[in-house]
């Protein structure tokens, strides 16, 4: 009769491309809050089942809460072995986890196993995942080989890393992950942020796939991207990297951040309320005179006028203080945010790469 296999979390890591499914069985909001990448949620306790459970267990004691969980966790596993993982043939080959690997995950990963699927699952849960993500971060962003690219806003840094990316270097996104662009302007409209874990592990899922004998691309960050904080391991290994710095025209800046920045132009309203956060930076004098602007549907002039007298000014204090490298930064002229210009940056950048190789 088959058993589930219970592998430690660095075991399980080695191992986390071979997998045919990853389930985690805990409730959609803990899911939610962070998972193993590439994970599906299939739990055996659904959020207000759980607090049933729990309200239970206070109440009325651990035997009530018992009887009712383990009669809802058979409902729950009946159903998902019923429906969703109907179709899957003997050689199936799923990891369960739950958040310490115990009664919820253990229930489920019985059950597959004796079905005679080949069930593994990690011992201490998601709870040991975590620490070893934590842990693993913190030993590779040192080690790694970085390529900081710095330039003032508006020089297309991120569309730069996407080319680069489609190029075949290795490329870190940290405004993608964290889906945000890192300013007062920068939330992305219609997808919120993830939450501190989640944004923790989709670094260290990129990290763990890099080649450590070729730099690694990444923007010249905050600390802070939106509510994102960048992991201490990787900031400091970031700050202590060789930088190469975008230089554009601010005519060219500010044609690329019109195009970017497209939605703020059918919602003056937000834009507005967002500018108004400035007022204690600026003072309402300025912050008025940038209302006028928009108003008045200038968008051109806006635009250059937040470039020269917001966002340079602040990048160029943020980089002085932050990289210590900054004086021996190589440079890559950007002739324009068009396919050509990109291009070309490209191009530079990746001799540039292949030079710190």
């Amino acid at each position: 009769m088959r058993e589930p296999i219970a592998l430690s979390a660095s075991e399980v890591v080695a191992r986390l491309d071979d997998f045919n499914a990853i389930l985690d069985a805990r409730s959609p909001s803990e899911y939610a809050l962070d998972h193993v990448p590439g994970a599906i949620n299939a739990p055996v306790l659904d959020d207000a089942q759980r607090a049933a459970v729990g309200t239970l267990n206070a109440e009325q004691g651990a035997f009530e809460a018992k009887r009712l969980g383990a009669g809802l966790v058979a409902q729950n596993i009946g159903q998902l072995i019923a429906t969703r993982f109907a179709h899957q043939g003997r050689d199936w080959k799923p990891l369960v986890y739950c958040w310490r690997g115990g009664q919820r995950s253990g229930s489920l990963a019985t059950v597959m196993a004796r079905i005679g699927w080949h069930t593994t699952m990690i011992d201490g849960g998601y709870r040991a995942f975590r620490r070893y993500v934590i842990d693993d971060l913190s030993a590779r962003a040192p080690a790694q080989p970085w390529l900081v690219v710095a330039g003032r806003t508006g020089s297309a840094k991120s569309r730069l890393l996407q080319a680069l990316a489609q190029a075949g270097e290795q490329v870190l996104d940290l405004e993608h992950l964290a889906r945000h662009r890192g300013s007062v302007l920068g939330a992305w409209p219609g997808d919120p942020q993830p939450t501190q874990k989640h944004f923790e592990t989709s670094i260290w899922d990129a990290l763990r796939r890099f080649d450590v004998r070729r730099p690694v691309f990444v923007e010249s960050e905050s600390r802070k991207i939106g509510q994102c904080q960048v992991p201490e391991p990787l900031i400091h290994a970031m700050r202590a990297s060789p930088v190469v710095v975008i230089e554009a025209d601010v005519a060219v800046r500010s044609r690329f951040l019109l195009d970017e920045y497209a939605h703020f132009r059918s919602d003056p309203p937000g834009l507005l309320h967002m500018l108004d956060k400035l007022t204690a930076l600026h003072g309402a004098e300025r912050v008025a005179q940038w209302r006028t602007l928009i108003e008045q549907d200038h968008w051109d002039t806006l635009v250059e006028r937040l470039l020269l007298e917001h966002y340079d000014p602040s990048y160029d204090r943020s980089m002085r203080r932050n990289f210590t490298r900054l004086e021996q930064a190589a440079t890559v002229r950007l002739s324009g945010a068009d396919t050509q210009g990109i291009g070309e940056a490209v191009q530079a950048l990746r001799s540039l790469a292949d030079a710190h190789a």
